[in-house]
């Protein structure tokens, strides 16, 4: 790429995206909100945490069972992990 092709580059993508002016961020601190939302969440206790397990539970039971039916399976999960 030669420095025309460069300045011709500079040029189209400089009347493609529009200038920024300003501060482009937030009008305010957001950090705040994240911990007023984090400290709103429940606590999970007793056996309410539970009620995800069941879907771990039920994938590992499937590649137990999938090692157990094909063992020249291992190196490719192997391969994958």
């Amino acid at each position: 790429m030669n420095e025309h092709d460069r300045d011709r580059m500079k040029k189209l993508l400089r009347q493609a995206l529009p200038q920024v002016e300003g501060d482009a961020g937030p009008g305010r601190d957001l950090w705040p909100d994240v911990l007023r939302r984090l400290d709103a969440r429940p606590v999970l206790s007793g056996w309410a945490w539970l009620n995800g397990a069941w879907f771990d539970g039920a994938l590992l039971a499937g590649l137990v069972t999938l090692i157990a039916l094909f063992p020249a399976a291992i190196p490719v999960l192997l391969y994958y992990l």
